[in-house]
């Protein structure tokens, strides 16, 4: 990656740690996707996103709670089983992805780290 890619890359996680954002709940647990054998939390972070969403998919403007990113990151993604990452805005042209490797999760879930392999 490019040293200019990766300040912008490093940038953006750091906004999205410091901000909060909005995660979906359905059912009482935070909605989320499995894809290529990583699940996938969706955050969003204003309402309006969150509502085109809902509405591409078909479906009612689901519950949610308000999370810091650092808290999903730090928190959250090493208490679900399996490979977790974050997707951000999801459906949104602006949209992020954030997966479980390090600089970005914790060492001991991130998939590219010796601590997780271990």
């Amino acid at each position: 990656m490019r040293a200019e890619a990766l300040r912008e890359r490093r940038a953006e996680i750091g906004e999205f740690r410091r901000r909060e954002v909005l995660v979906p709940v359905a059912d009482g647990s935070l909605l989320s996707a499995e894809a290529g054998g990583i699940r996938w939390l969706f955050a969003f972070t204003e309402r309006a996103a969150l509502e085109r969403f809902a509405e591409a998919r078909g479906e009612a403007v689901p519950d949610w709670v308000p999370v810091h990113g650092a808290r999903l990151l730090d928190q959250v993604i090493p208490s679900v089983d399996g490979p977790t990452g974050i997707a951000v805005d999801a459906g949104s042209p602006a949209g992020l992805v954030l997966p479980p490797v390090t600089g970005i999760v914790p060492d001991a879930v991130a998939l590219d780290s010796e601590v997780a392999g271990a």
